[in-house]
């Protein structure tokens, strides 16, 4: 057994998993899983730079990861970066400061490769699953981009597309660096717009309504799935392989469109990081069910960050 610590750093989050990983069958056993928000994105969508409040709030975090991975002697780490460090023009400031304190470069991946991370994490335990066919459509929702994957035992096809509840919530509903609460309707259609011009693209390359179970993976879809189960507290086990309806996550859309910033705060299950920007990202969701055609979405907790675990493993 090899003892492994995965960081997956994106727009919104930086997340750590550490598990001893087996070389021999790709089996992780988690020992620690942990998530911070600290709005990397911030600004990017606008300025094409990362702020620097933003870049030491993720510094923050990662002083605190390399304590954790320390204490748990992990011998091996790779550290992932996706979409708002693509983006950044300033990206290289950002490489040093993580060299700096973890002792190893982050990776800037691509689209492509963060699809196939997500799809690997997402995937891996649900082969043999009643009711579960293949192939899946796996669509990991982040704060800056949106990936699209399916496949069976292995990936088919993948598209990154650049919606994400980050970047759809800065760019149309913040104005003077408040965010409108609740959004206009000419706000939301513009977000709408957006969104199925993404999904037009996506299609270019990945069949969307050819799966035949959807799984849905990051913060959106796990926040979305604890409101529908009822959750006064947010708890990933009950999230896990939970399946919520299109008419779950429809009536969850319309209730979020119609709040406040303090009665989303005010929901048990909401991280408040997410207050802000979960109404896009569902949005995003209820979009691509209603392009699939889905009549549900598998919740996966797996997504990216196990990924990058099984490919140290």
């Amino acid at each position: 057994m090899t003892r492994v610590a995965a960081i997956d750093c994106g727009t919104n989050s930086i997340r750590l998993l550490v598990a001893d990983a087996d070389p021999s069958t790709g089996e992780l056993v988690e020992l620690d899983r942990r998530m911070e928000i600290v709005r990397l994105g911030q600004g990017v969508d606008r300025t094409g730079r990362l702020a620097p409040e933003a870049l030491e709030r993720t510094f923050a975090a990662c002083r605190q990861y390399a304590t954790v991975i320390k204490e748990h002697g992990a011998q091996r780490l790779r550290f992932v970066a996706t979409s708002a460090s693509r983006d950044a023009e300033n990206r290289d400031d950002f490489v040093r400061g993580v060299l700096e304190i973890l002792g190893v470069e982050p990776e800037v991946i691509s689209g492509d490769q963060e699809a196939e991370f997500s799809f690997t994490g997402a995937t891996k335990e649900l082969a043999g699953r009643d009711h579960l066919a293949e192939p899946y459509l796996v669509v990991d929702i982040g704060g800056g981009s949106t990936e699209f994957v399916v496949g069976d035992d292995h990936v088919r096809a993948a598209r990154s597309v650049d919606i994400g509840c980050v970047r759809m919530t800065e760019r149309h509903l913040v104005h003077d660096g408040v965010v409108t609460d609740p959004p206009t309707d000419a706000q939301v259609a513009a977000i709408r717009a957006d969104i199925d011009a993404a999904l037009d693209l996506a299609e270019e390359s990945v069949p969307l309504t050819g799966a035949a179970t959807l799984v849905g993976l990051a913060g959106t879809v796990t926040t979305v799935a604890a409101i529908a189960l009822g959750l006064d507290a947010y708890d990933s086990e009950a999230i896990h392989h939970s399946r919520i309806s299109f008419d779950q996550v429809q009536e969850i859309t319309g209730r979020l469109l119609g709040s406040t910033h303090a009665e989303r705060a005010a929901m048990g299950a909401m991280h408040p990081g997410r207050v802000d920007v979960i109404t896009s990202g569902a949005l995003i969701l209820l979009a691509v069910m209603e392009r699939t055609g889905a009549r549900e979405v598998v919740v996966s907790e797996h997504d990216i960050l196990d990924g990058i675990g099984w490919s140290i493993a």
